[in-house]
């Protein structure tokens, strides 16, 4: 969900007043657009008369290890996630064509972010240890020598 934070409410804007627009992932995790480039080519797949005119693909490009917006453990979860979309240049790289606009795919870059974004930001859940039963430990223990008594019967008897 993309969010235009500053404007006032009719839509005007005071002197000197900024509009930061915004990729809001969770309410703690918000990064301004202007992190983010955007190239456009042309498409493929169909498209009628404009799909050889028209720059409608969408490739976002976002610097993650120099991004201030998101904390170390999210950046570290992200990149060990998502590691084989980050380019040499060290760019995580998004790309869209799935609409005939270019504003929709950009929408749809974003988006396709926000879902990794918020998967990133989900700490794992920590393994508590456990042991098994004593029933467990008994079933385990007697199918042992069940298997043990089978391939003792399969030997030759010894010799007298």
């Amino acid at each position: 969900m993309v969010f235009v934070v500053g404007l006032a409410l009719g839509g005007a804007r005071r002197h000197g007043e900024r509009v930061l627009a915004m990729l809001v992932v969770n309410p703690r995790l918000k990064i301004p657009l202007r992190e983010f480039r955007f190239t456009f080519a042309r498409s493929s797949g169909p498209g009628g008369q404009n799909v050889n005119k028209v720059n409608s693909k969408a490739t976002l490009r976002w610097r993650v290890a120099h991004s201030p917006s998101i904390p170390e453990a999210v950046k570290a979860r992200l990149v060990a996630r998502y590691g084989r979309r980050i380019n040499a240049a060290g760019e995580l790289v998004i790309t869209s064509q799935r609409f005939r606009d270019a504003g929709r795919n950009v929408a749809d870059c974003l988006e396709k972010l926000r879902q990794m974004l918020a998967e990133a930001a989900r700490a794992p859940k920590r393994r508590k240890p456990t042991r098994p039963t004593r029933a467990a430990r008994e079933k385990r223990l007697a199918h042992k020598h069940k298997h043990s008594r089978k391939k003792e019967l399969r030997r030759r008897p010894p010799c007298e």
